[in-house]
């Protein structure tokens, strides 16, 4: 099975780091992966997406992800841009903190995460990406959730090891977040 990702936002907002997670993550699995970031020159503050294709049976031809199986969209601008191009059938996934808006798609499955709000209340600033990640991986089962977390933290450098148990904390809000 092949899945398409487009993980999308503002520079800053770990939309990379979040696209390299799951492709590291496939890559551990055996899977052919791609990986293609996409970022206007202003970086942090301006667009920011990336793709992110996963596949356990076939080979990828392209690294373009125009119409994804999975959106993460981080900001209004993103999920106005991508929202219609997902799949039917496929998922969307929203920080809801900074996307006032819903989907009025019946036919593909959507969830509105306040990623950015729960990573301020619990003191997490900059992991609103491994709260969404967590919901991710929740909700699309294409990974394990003790798999993925074990392959996060192996993928924190030593000079950033403060970092493991907030992600670690975030991935676990996100996991378990239940969307009304």
């Amino acid at each position: 099975m092949t899945t398409k990702i487009l993980i999308a936002g503002f520079g800053g907002q770990g939309i990379l780091f979040a696209g390299k997670q799951i492709a590291k993550m496939g890559m551990d699995k055996d899977m052919k992966v791609s990986w293609l970031p996409s970022y206007g020159p202003e970086m942090r503050g301006g667009t920011a997406n990336c793709s992110v294709i996963v596949s356990d049976d076939e080979e990828i031809g392209s690294p373009i992800v125009n119409l994804p199986d999975i959106l993460l969209s981080f900001n209004i601008q993103s999920f106005d841009k991508f929202e219609k191009t997902v799949v039917p059938g496929g998922m969307l996934f929203a920080d809801s903190t900074l996307i006032s808006k819903k989907s009025d798609r019946t036919d593909i499955k959507t969830f509105y995460v306040p990623a950015t709000e729960l990573a301020s209340k619990n003191d997490l600033q900059g992991g609103a990406n491994v709260i969404m990640l967590g919901k991710f991986v929740a909700e699309s089962k294409l990974f394990s959730p003790d798999e993925f977390i074990e392959h996060m933290v192996a993928s924190i450098p030593p000079a950033k090891a403060q970092l493991i148990e907030n992600n670690k904390r975030a991935f676990a809000i996100g996991y378990h977040y239940r969307t009304v």
